[in-house]
Order: C-alpha cells, then structure tokens, then sequence
C-alpha cells in the first residue's frame, strides 16, 4: 500500500478551495527472515512487508540497529514500522531511522531494566511516498 497525494474542489462560504486529499494505492507485499544476529541487514524492495528478526539475545536495555535495503524508499519518504508480534517480554520498541535513497534503518530496543529479548520479532512495515 502506497500512499499518493491528490487534489479536490471543495465548495466553501461560496468559493472554491483547493483541499488536498489522500489516496491509497495497494501494492503486493513482501516477507524476509533475519540471518546471523540482531545487526545483520536485509534486502527487501516493497512498498509494505514483514521482517522476522534474529532470536540472538538482545540484553536488558540494549539495541540492535541494522539496515533494511529497499530500492523503492527515496529521500523524504515516510517509513512507518510496528511490531506485530514475537517479542518474549512487553517492553520492546521498534523505530525507522536514517531514510535514504534506497535504504532505511530499524533499530530494535530492550526499554526492560532486566529481562533479556530473545524471540524473534515480526516487524511490519509501510513505506508512505510524499509527493509535492
């Protein structure tokens, strides 16, 4: 699913106003299991998807940020990431950070002060395009 930008007329007080309006567009989504560790990147080119991570243990208060290449992210896209499930304790987070031409990253983080992460978490993922 993509997110597009379009214009409508709107009748108000008795004259006419551009109002910008959204439009979404479904795209085929995409899936892909992390290998090795919590750090190590994957490739996945799709405007939405699902990423398993890597069971290795993050520790109490810990984070692991890898790289998620995607040659359909551009620079000013909105990158939107929640976990779906997996997570062994409440008290994970998951971010996008450092959108670029072709890349972003996520970084998971342990926010618990003494309980260990070691499942492997379903993270979903949207990329919305801004168009101006």
């Amino acid at each position: 699913m993509a997110l597009t930008k379009q214009t409508s007329q709107q009748v108000a007080n008795g004259a006419l106003e551009n109002i910008p309006s959204l439009a979404f567009t479904i795209f085929p989504t995409a899936a892909v299991t992390q290998a090795t560790n919590r750090t190590t990147g994957v490739t996945l080119s799709a405007y939405s998807g699902t990423i398993t991570t890597n069971t290795t243990s993050l520790a109490a208060l810990a984070a692991a940020t890898f790289t998620v290449t995607n040659t359909l992210v551009a620079v000013g896209d909105v990158v939107l990431v929640a976990q779906r499930s997996g997570a062994t304790n409440v008290k994970t987070d998951v971010r996008a950070t450092a959108i670029a031409a072709g890349s972003f990253n996520i970084t998971v983080h342990n926010i618990d002060a003494s309980t260990a992460e070691i499942g492997a978490i379903i993270i979903n993922f949207i990329v919305l395009k801004v168009l101006v």
